[in-house]
């Protein structure tokens, strides 16, 4: 009996995982990466993403947006990489407001909801939690949720986050440290590169420019 809930759990694992199994490393250059750098003027802030099945409640993905000394989302094996949006391993760089709501909406549509988790930050916790996803290094396939909760767990104040494989988990450990919740749906079609298709490197440079 225990060896087969055994096999039962880890099946519903490669399921909650479906969604970070293909994972496309950005490769941006140093000089790249320093062009796309993008300053948030809100606090200090952890956003935590993660991608529900909206039929069978599944987690898919999760990824965390980091508001530090510049913002950029850490999305471990994620697909959300193309020219113009300026990425090296799983870092993408320069999430102004405009490149997050291309990142919410490439992941928000009729088979999925963003469930959007925000927690303000120290300073110095934030900045950990940059430093910490600059130096991540690339995530394997299927290790999203596993990252995730990894590079949370070593924050200060945040080691009773359980590292663990599946999102939902995550979602539940993230919410007991205060955070507040939203959820993100839209009903576009099934595929999601849609978004990508529609992305205009010089539409984004230009509203960069502007602060946006």
């Amino acid at each position: 009996m225990y060896i087969m809930l055994r096999i039962l759990s880890l099946l519903a694992a490669l399921v909650s995982v479906t969604a970070c199994t293909t994972p496309n490393k950005g490769g941006a250059s140093p000089e790249e990466v320093s062009r796309a750098i993008f300053r948030h003027d809100g606090p200090p802030k952890l956003t935590l993403y993660t991608m529900l099945n909206n039929d069978t409640g599944a987690g898919a993905h999760s990824s965390i947006l980091i508001n530090g000394s510049q913002r950029v989302a850490f999305d471990p094996a994620g697909s959300f990489r193309k020219e113009g949006i300026v990425s090296h391993d799983d870092v993408v760089y320069g999430m102004t407001p405009y490149m997050v709501d291309v990142y919410t909406r490439f992941h928000a549509r009729k088979t999925y909801h963003v469930v959007v988790q925000e927690l303000e930050v120290s300073p110095q916790v934030a900045e950990m939690a940059l430093q910490k996803a600059l130096a991540y290094g690339p995530v394997s396939q299927a290790q999203c949720a596993y990252a995730t909760s990894d590079l949370l767990s070593q924050l200060p104040g945040f080691g009773d986050i359980g590292r663990t494989y599946f999102p939902k988990r995550l979602i539940d450990d993230f919410a007991a440290k205060g955070a507040t919740i939203q959820r993100l749906y839209e009903y576009d079609d099934d595929d999601k590169t849609k978004v990508l298709r529609n992305f205009v490197p010089e539409d984004y440079a230009a509203m960069k420019r502007a602060g946006g």
